[in-house]
């Protein structure tokens, strides 16, 4: 992460500058991805006060961390937590809205030519019946773990057809055919 600096009536000395870009550092091995971010710092001196406001451009959102307070790192290290906590929140949206589920290989059945899917009729989808290795039961319920609502699988001891389906309570029912 690149930081460039802004002083308004304030001398930073380079052991100074050394302890904010490792902090700065931290924050950058969490925003900066395939390109490097730039953090600008603009501090300052007011009535003894003194003010440090971050601001770093991630996804074309602007991250601002603002603190002040009578001693300058203090100022310093409340505006990063400020910003890393908006980074955090920033990017968990960013990760959790662009995911999007795996899909299913299916195909519509041509069982007949009766209602369409633009009159309201509800339509049946096959899904191929690939030939998969017999599991147990536990490593069903591992599988029903990636939020899946049920699944349908043979079972390894029995070699038996057994549906596996979770209920509204978070336990599971078994039906073995």
């Amino acid at each position: 992460m690149r930081v460039t600096f802004t002083g308004r009536q304030v001398e930073l000395a380079p052991a100074q500058l050394k302890k904010i870009e490792a902090r700065a550092g931290k924050l950058g091995k969490f925003l900066d991805g395939k390109e490097e971010r730039e953090a600008h710092v603009t501090l300052g001196l007011e009535r003894g006060r003194h003010t440090a406001e971050i601001t770093v451009n991630y996804f074309d959102h602007p991250l601002v961390g603002a603190a002040a307070n009578t001693d300058m790192f203090t100022a310093i290290h409340g505006a990063i937590e400020k910003l890393e906590k908006q980074a955090i929140k920033v990017r968990t949206k960013w990760r959790d809205n662009k995911r999007t589920p795996r899909q299913q290989v299916a195909e519509p059945a041509a069982l007949d030519s009766s209602p369409s899917p633009q009159n309201g009729a509800k339509r049946v989808f096959r899904v191929s019946n690939q030939r998969r290795k017999p599991i147990t039961l536990d490593e069903a319920i591992l599988e029903m773990e990636k939020d899946r609502d049920y699944l349908v699988y043979r079972n390894a001891e029995d070699d038996r057809l057994s549906v596996l389906m979770r209920r509204r309570d978070g336990h599971f029912d078994l039906i073995e055919c």
